[in-house]
């Protein structure tokens, strides 16, 4: 999934590690070898 606005929070499945975008650079977040999930609050 696309990062697109800076504020969203990203979460990933296999080892629990949490971001915050700060600034949008296109492209999306991995970590672990996987996509991170977009954390809808």
């Amino acid at each position: 999934m696309a990062v697109k606005n800076v504020g969203e929070k990203y979460r990933c499945n296999v080892c629990g590690n949490e971001v915050t975008v700060t600034k949008v650079g296109g492209g999306t977040l991995v970590c672990c070898g996987e996509d991170m999930e977009l954390i809808k609050e």
